[in-house]
């Protein structure tokens, strides 16, 4: 890996411990960094809110440095932490230029932006052989992860990892040795559940338009902020998390949580797409933010001798599934992080999963959250059954970042991690438009509603933002 940084810069900043460094500085002074040609120089995208705690979780492993850092606001107040804990990293406020006159002393990005902006920010990336770290999901329309996936699988010598991090803890190896060993198996029914709080949760949803135009800040480049979408005036609104809550821009509780309860089952039973999507029920529907509440149900067909599967979502405060007999507590994992809003509130049903096979009945929470079977006189009956799960050699931060040097493949690829990202790509769209898809998974096209095809892309690109769009 290329090393950039100054021999009086390196002194000043680390120590020496046991033949590895510890860097000084107080928020990350327990940090152990390998050795300087060990490590991979990192850009990071997005330096404030969840894309800093991306970038301390990367720097945390020891195995990278952080050579430049680049942010639309990057005179605001959120991203003040990041660039002071890195001052010495090159600071650029438009991406295409970090790239295009600083990408020869990087070998890989972070991505901790809004879901909108994550597409033209990786195709550049891998177009200029970089390694890339992307938040999920993947990108805001089916047709985007589908380029990207294209875009990857043209350049194999560049790793990607989507930022789903359970899928690098314990949930992860768990659901891979349980699936294994036979004892999950033919699944009839999943029903995922995320029940708490939402930032558009006290919006009016008669709503006619989108926010009156307010000043812009005068830190903030609006125009790139917007990226390939089409023209919005700027509101507070729509920045700074508040991105969630738009279709526009965002993908929901759906694109939010999903990717975090739903990862494992997905990869593990040969999900890929569903045949049909249809928006059950939605309270507070309307066209321009997400509903109060939804439940949307994704039917996926048999696959080879694994029976056809139904996952059932659920989304709002009091829209909770069929809780089974013997079901017990609703746990929450210790692990999970805290909304950008704040801490987690307490709800009637912490995130997770129920999973409905032929003969047992399991239940799971978010990201790391380990499964068990209910109830508990059966999990008691089949404890000497279960086999025994493999312990992490790696947190989903350093699996990138090992694989970047070629010591690891990464769990969350663009292969495995985009399915997972269009099937929420296509819950979304019976979220707006409050219908019934029917999907044929080989020709990627929606058949009973050609509106909702046209959806699959999404509009077109604004002008100057084309290029991006080609493989």
């Amino acid at each position: 890996m290329k090393e950039i940084i100054s021999r009086r810069h390196f002194l000043k900043n680390t120590t020496m411990a046991g033949g590895a460094f510890i860097l000084s500085n107080s928020l990350l002074s327990n940090v152990v960094l390998a050795k300087p040609n060990e490590r991979v120089n990192l850009a990071c995208i997005g330096i404030g809110n969840r894309g800093a705690e991306i970038i301390k979780d990367l720097y945390k492993t020891g195995l990278c440095n952080i050579v430049a850092l680049c942010d639309v606001d990057l005179g605001a107040k959120h991203t003040q932490e990041i660039l002071n804990l890195f001052p010495d990293a090159k600071r650029f406020q438009d991406f295409r230029k970090m790239f295009d006159e600083y990408g020869n002393h990087f070998d890989a990005v972070s991505i901790g932006t809004p879901d909108f902006a994550h597409f033209a920010m990786t195709m550049q990336a891998i177009d200029q052989g970089k390694h890339v770290y992307v938040e999920k999901p993947m990108a805001r329309t089916f047709w985007e992860v589908e380029l990207m996936m294209q875009k990857a699988a043209k350049n194999p010598k560049v790793i990607t990892q989507m930022g789903n991090q359970g899928h690098s803890e314990a949930n992860y190896f768990q659901f891979k040795a349980w699936q294994k060993a036979g004892i999950i198996k033919n699944v009839t029914r999943i029903d995922a559940h995320m029940n708490m709080p939402r930032r558009w949760h006290s919006w009016d949803t008669q709503m006619k338009n989108f926010p009156n135009a307010e000043p812009i800040p005068s830190t903030l480049d609006w125009d790139i902020w917007q990226m390939q979408t089409l023209g919005h005036n700027y509101n507070k609104d729509f920045v700074n998390g508040q991105w969630r809550c738009w279709f526009d821009f965002g993908m929901g509780a759906l694109g939010d949580w999903g990717a975090h309860i739903l990862d494992t089952a997905h990869e593990f039973l040969n999900l890929g797409l569903p045949t049909t999507v249809e928006a059950i029920n939605l309270d507070g529907h309307n066209s321009f933010f997400f509903p109060m509440s939804s439940t949307i149900k994704f039917q996926f067909p048999k696959r080879g001798s694994m029976p056809a599967l139904d996952i059932n979502w659920y989304d709002g405060l009091d829209n909770l599934p069929p809780i089974p007999q013997g079901y017990g507590v609703s746990g929450l994992d210790p692990n999970i992080p805290p909304p950008s809003t704040g801490k987690i509130e307490p709800v009637k049903l912490n995130p997770g999963k129920i999973i409905y096979s032929k003969d047992l009945i399991f239940k799971g929470g978010s990201h790391a959250s380990t499964l068990q079977i209910i109830p508990e006189e059966k999990a008691k009956e089949m404890q000497n059954r279960l086999p025994e799960v493999e312990k992490t050699p790696s947190n989903h931060f350093a699996n990138f970042l090992k694989a970047c040097k070629g010591e690891e493949r990464t769990r969350s690829p663009f292969s495995i991690a985009g399915p997972l990202s269009q099937v929420f790509c296509l819950g979304v769209i019976t979220q707006k438009l409050n219908n019934k898809i029917i999907f044929d998974p080989k020709n990627k096209e929606i058949t009973n509603d050609k509106f909702a095809n046209a959806l699959l892309m999404g509009p077109p690109p604004r002008k100057g933002w084309e290029q991006y769009y080609k493989v």
